[in-house]
């Protein structure tokens, strides 16, 4: 009961303290007023200075268009081809004249005909010209799959695509017209005019809605190792199927689907292409795996229901109005960005500028991921769902990653890190190389993010940061304190204290500040002697938050639900 009652005082001084603010009298106003604009909320500013948020929630009345359409359009092609007809899968011995299995097929043929089609007027709406590029880059990745040998695959796979972010990033998307100045170099003539007019630049003017196709192109790029990789590993299994392992093809769990491999002749490259540029999922994923994505072509999911399709719309719109609400109201994005005098401030208010910027940084990433799984859940495929919790519900920075980007660490665990050793090794040698697992992963995923220092900083800090858990572990483990709870409790919430403030500081290195603007916001925080009482205070209470999450867990464990994170 204490701890339920300090959590509460906690969490609304919380709130309170970014609520009460009165940004117009502040000192620091007039350095981030200019990032504010007109909020629809009466007599609010907005705070929509954040660019990645600020072009979902420009473009969401045409995504909620596109969205509304693409599944009418399916429909639609589904009663224009009669499909229904003969691709309903029963558990009689015959479909339409066609048995259960073959109506599979039909289904997954009629479907991967509509996204085909769908997806090269998408991609070609997105990117007009461009489209041309990614096109390239789909061929030279299918051809490496299907014509180089077999143990010459992963090697040339994984080489490929890193050069391809490397080099998207370094050339800027391969403009048009540096690559006609390339290939037909201008001379000036005698009065000093050139002499051929580049079309490059014309065509470059024709980028479509997005016209920088490689800022979204990195999570193409998992698909794209998903399917070459899955290839290459059903080589390995042929002969093998659903039937011989005595499962059934048409009720697979999630991670049957993952790792049961596609039919031969399902790695053609329609459905390859269908697959790569799958509409829902092509901007910002969740990532599908090929062989999953395969299988639910072939056979509808039975977690997909009505019900839960709307209960899960109404979540997206919950917390479509939770951040509408934080943006118009608290205006840690803009102070951030406009780095004022951080001394005017105290350090409670600091520590809260810095919290809310990462609820700011979990909701703008959960609003467009969840909107894309909407729209697959719309159109009968059931991605992996990417926030499993919310942002202040994690103490371990271990689990803390298995919940943030879910299917993006279940992409990392398949094709990076079982493949490399996992954490299958025991005793001290075993851990130090599951470190080494760790920083090879995490380097990845922050060069896969962006090529840029910061990053690369923090995916090196999350490393860094999951040593003392990992030791923790060592020599606390769980077994030795099963006759004392309580205590061994209390000890799991001092570790908790410090793997949150650890996971705040790399977040906030990585994704919001810097190190530089790390630096003054600490100064700002323990500056002082009340900042260092404040810091006390705030253990405190992040200890008593910790143990309202175990608790949360321990009743998950009696609800049987299992999370892992």
């Amino acid at each position: 009961m204490f701890r339920k009652v300090i959590h509460s005082i906690c969490s609304s001084l919380f709130f309170w303290s970014a609520l009460n603010q009165k940004p117009e009298s502040h000192p620091n106003y007039p350095e981030f007023a200019e990032l504010l604009s007109d909020g629809w909320i009466p007599g609010r500013k907005v705070d929509n200075s954040d660019a990645q948020y600020a072009g979902f929630r420009q473009n969401l009345p045409y995504l909620f268009i596109v969205v509304l359409l693409h599944p009418l359009l399916r429909r639609f092609y589904d009663y224009l081809t009669m499909s229904n007809m003969y691709t309903q899968v029963s558990n009689s011995p015959m479909t339409m004249g066609l048995s259960p299995s073959a109506a599979a097929d039909a289904r997954l043929e009629q479907r991967i005909s509509f996204d085909f089609v769908f997806a090269a007027v998408f991609i070609i709406a997105l990117h007009e010209f461009s489209a041309l590029k990614i096109l390239l880059i789909l061929y030279l990745n299918y051809s490496i799959a299907m014509k180089l040998p077999k143990q010459y695959i992963p090697a040339a796979t994984w080489i490929f695509n890193i050069v391809v972010l490397f080099a998207n990033e370094s050339f800027q998307g391969y403009s048009f017209a540096a690559i006609w100045a390339f290939v037909l170099p201008q001379s000036p003539s005698a009065d000093g005019k050139l002499t051929s007019t580049n079309w490059g630049q014309w065509i470059d003017s024709h980028g479509g809605l997005i016209s920088r196709w490689e800022v979204l192109f990195n999570i193409t790029v998992l698909r794209l190792i998903s399917f070459n990789m899955d290839y290459y590993w059903s080589l390995n299994l042929r002969g093998g199927s659903p039937v011989e392992k005595q499962l059934d093809p048409s009720n697979l769990s999630e991670r049957d689907r993952v790792s049961v491999p596609a039919k031969p002749a399902e790695f053609s490259f329609r459905n390859y292409f269908a697959y790569i540029l799958y509409s829902p999922l092509y901007l910002t994923g969740p990532i599908l795996t090929f062989n999953d994505y395969v299988s639910q072509q072939r056979y509808r999911s039975h977690s997909i229901t009505a019900t839960r399709t709307t209960m899960y719309a109404i979540r997206f719109v919950v917390a479509l109005l939770t951040m509408e609400i934080m943006i118009h109201y608290m205006y840690m994005v803009a102070i951030f960005k406009a780095q004022p005098a951080w001394e005017v401030y105290s350090p409670f208010q600091l520590s809260m500028l810095g919290y809310f910027n990462l609820n700011h940084i979990w909701l703008k990433l959960l609003l467009p991921w969840r909107f894309f799984r909407l729209w697959a859940l719309l159109d009968g495929v059931d991605p992996p769902e990417n926030m499993v919790r919310c942002m202040s519900d994690n103490y371990s920075a271990a689990m803390f990653w298995r919940g943030w980007h879910r299917s993006f660490n279940r992409w990392i665990i398949r094709y990076i890190y079982i493949p490399i050793g996992g954490s299958g090794s025991k005793g001290l040698w075993g851990k130090a190389r599951n470190i080494g697992n760790f920083l090879a992963v995490f380097t990845f995923v922050a060069l896969w993010h962006d090529i840029q220092l910061r990053l690369l900083m923090w995916g090196w800090l999350i490393t860094l940061f999951i040593l003392p858990e990992v030791i923790a572990t060592l020599l606390f483990p769980a077994r030795k304190w099963r006759s004392q709870p309580n205590v061994y409790r209390v000890i799991c919430g001092v570790g908790a204290v410090g793997n949150i403030l650890m996971m705040m500081v790399a977040n906030l290195v990585g994704f919001a500040l810097g190190i530089d603007g790390l630096k003054g916001l600490i100064n700002g925080i323990v500056g002082s002697y009340s900042g260092l009482g404040f810091l006390v205070a705030a253990c405190a209470a992040l200890f008593v938050g910790a143990q309202v999450m175990f608790e949360v867990r321990e009743q998950e464990m009696r609800d049987g639900v299992k999370l892992k994170c």
